[in-house]
């Protein structure tokens, strides 16, 4: 697959040439049906200097083991966390380097459907030559049975409860029946190398609460926020600046705006007494440093300014409760107005830009 003029490939796309330099150099024992080795998927996630590899998830490294234990047994893996806390960036890395594939991907919803997770029908096919391989259509859960590969079920809190119970024979008998077809066709075994890895945000978990049989059939990991100042900073500059290269923007952002930006966030994250109904997650703050980069230069044609970190957090502490706006401006006025240095001045004078 070529990445000219695509927005995001994905993770065995992006990075195809570290996943071969690894697969080469693997001599590690692999479970079943996997791609690369355990250490080598560890090395991948959490990168190795000595071979190239670079470090695409910041967090706790007894994490990915633990995850890639999981998906090397019989249950499958669910992460969950508060939103914004790189649990879908994981679960690709992850599904790159066990499958070689990260897009069997189900999308959870209110509207997802069963057809979405196992498998549907071409109906002009169907009415024409009635049940068959021929007419059927596999989606993610079928295919990565089939295939023996990884599925990614993303936000699956948000599927109705029966939606999410179908899961439960692919789980446990590994097995997904396809009462349509006749023979050894009706049935569906899964290959080594299949499982599955779910993610759910702990905000949604009253939304469509899972059910015990299903919570059985999986080892749950928590994906903590980032708790270091530099270590958020430095990745918030990374990803920014990432996405402004392939933004077009050819200048990178100042890192003493970053800081200010990363600052801004933690307080607002942290303020028990004051603190925005809005996830004021680390990717959270990427978008807006990417958007504050874009403001700069498309507009003025330089980098980004502490000004527009205003105008780019309001469309940020707008999306849950008008009461966040004014809360982000309580913030600006009381203690933006109180730290050192030009950028926080110019935060705190550009507080009138707030609507409302």
């Amino acid at each position: 697959m070529t990445t000219e003029n695509l927005q995001r490939p994905p993770a065995e796309v992006r990075f195809a040439d570290e996943l071969t330099r690894l697969r080469e150099a693997d001599t590690g024992e692999r479970p079943p049906g996997w791609w690369l080795s355990m250490e080598a998927a560890r090395r991948f996630i959490v990168g190795d200097e000595s071979q190239g590899i670079s470090r695409k998830f910041v967090g706790d490294v007894s994490l990915i083991d633990r995850a890639l234990i999981s998906l090397a047994t019989s249950r499958g893996l669910m992460l969950v966390g508060e939103p914004g806390t790189a649990k879908s960036l994981l679960s690709e890395l992850i599904a790159a380097a066990v499958s070689g594939v990260s897009t069997l991907t189900i999308q959870g919803g209110a509207a997802t459907t069963e057809d979405q997770i196992k498998y549907s029908w071409n109906y002009a096919m169907l009415v024409a030559e009635g049940p068959s391989t021929r007419s059927l259509v596999p989606a993610p859960l079928r295919r990565g049975m089939a295939e023996g590969r990884l599925v990614r079920f993303e936000e699956i809190t948000r599927c109705p409860l029966e939606v999410q119970d179908c899961l439960l024979s692919p789980l446990s008998d590994r097995v997904l029946a396809v009462p349509e077809l006749e023979g050894a066709d009706a049935m569906v075994f899964a290959r080594e190398g299949f499982n599955i890895i779910a993610t759910a945000n702990t905000r949604d978990r009253g939304v469509n609460e899972m059910s015990a049989a299903l919570k059985r059939r999986f080892n749950f990991e928590t994906v903590f926020p980032i708790a270091d100042f530099a270590t958020e900073l430095a990745l918030v500059e990374q990803e920014a600046n990432a996405l402004l290269q392939r933004s077009g923007v050819k200048v990178a952002q100042h890192r003493d705006v970053l800081e200010v930006l990363v600052t801004a966030f933690r307080d607002l994250r942290g303020d028990k007494s004051d603190r925005l109904t809005t996830v004021m997650s680390t990717a959270e703050a990427v978008s807006v440093a990417h958007a504050v980069g874009l403001r700069g230069w498309y507009l003025r044609g330089e980098r980004g300014s502490a000004a527009d970190i205003v105008d780019c957090l309001a469309g940020t502490a707008a999306k849950d409760s008008t009461d966040d706006l004014a809360k982000l401006r309580r913030y600006l006025e009381q203690r933006a107005a109180k730290k050192p240095g030009p950028h926080w001045a110019e935060l705190h004078g550009a507080r009138h830009r707030l609507p409302g």
